[in-house]
């Protein structure tokens, strides 16, 4: 099982997330409880869309780091 960086935005109404090593692969939602349910299905739809297309699972490699200034 490979472990994958999600991005979570709070936008104007609502929220997006996005996986950086899974380019195309986004979601929105209305709450963050929305979009954290949203970005689940469309990994697994993402994935079996490469599966169906023969290409491999990109590797993880984006991180996160928090700073304070």
């Amino acid at each position: 099982m490979k472990k994958y960086l999600i991005i979570y935005e709070k936008t104007n109404g609502n929220y997006s997330a996005y996986l950086p090593d899974m380019p195309g692969c986004i979601a929105t939602g209305r709450t963050r409880k929305e979009v954290e349910n949203n970005i689940r299905e469309a990994i697994i739809f993402h994935i079996e869309g490469l599966k169906e297309d023969g290409l491999p699972l990109p590797k993880p490699a984006s991180f996160t780091e928090l700073i304070e200034v």
